[in-house]
């Protein structure tokens, strides 16, 4: 039940998936932020195919952004997308940057800027990675990141880096 308050804001969340079905991980990941209370989806980009930032002995990742309407407080969103990691068999605390089932990271939580031991936002790579500004601007086209500048300045300013658009039927490798 999507029961929105009047001080709903928009958020955007980062998704990532390279392990068990990529695709699959992702679209069901979706499913499943649509499904949480006070969250309602405003648009979802397509996916993406990404080289691994940190070992690169891993499979490419498939990535998308979603943006959303919430009246959730950013730490209660944080606390959702985990839980839903978790359904998804995301194991943490193993290898930074390594593979993962799921990866769900809050992007952007309207105009916010937080900086606690548990969230920072704007996600602090969200200016440097292809894989995340590239999906971003599919869902939003005018937008100040707070803290980084327009988005379209980013976007213009980050080069592919091998990020690539998948088709409907296409799977990451």
């Amino acid at each position: 039940m999507n029961n929105l308050s009047a001080h709903a804001v928009t958020a955007y969340i980062g998704l990532g998936s390279n392990l068990e079905s990529p695709v699959a991980q992702i679209k069901s990941a979706r499913l499943a932020i649509n499904a949480l209370d006070n969250v309602k989806e405003l648009a979802f980009s397509s996916l993406y195919a990404s080289t691994p930032m940190g070992p690169q002995d891993q499979p490419d990742y498939v990535n998308a952004v979603m943006a959303v309407e919430t009246g959730l407080p950013p730490l209660d969103l944080l606390h959702a997308l985990q839980a839903i990691e978790l359904e998804h068999g995301r194991v943490r605390g193993v290898q930074r940057w390594g593979a993962r089932t799921l990866d769900l990271d809050l992007l952007l939580y309207g105009d916010h800027q937080i900086e606690s031991p548990e969230l920072i936002v704007p996600h602090k790579g969200i200016a440097e990675r292809a894989f995340v500004l590239y999906p971003l601007s599919e869902c939003v086209s005018d937008l100040v990141v707070p803290g980084f500048g327009r988005l379209s300045d980013l976007v213009t300013n980050c080069p592919l880096a091998g990020l690539r658009r998948l088709n409907e039927y296409e799977s990451a490798s």
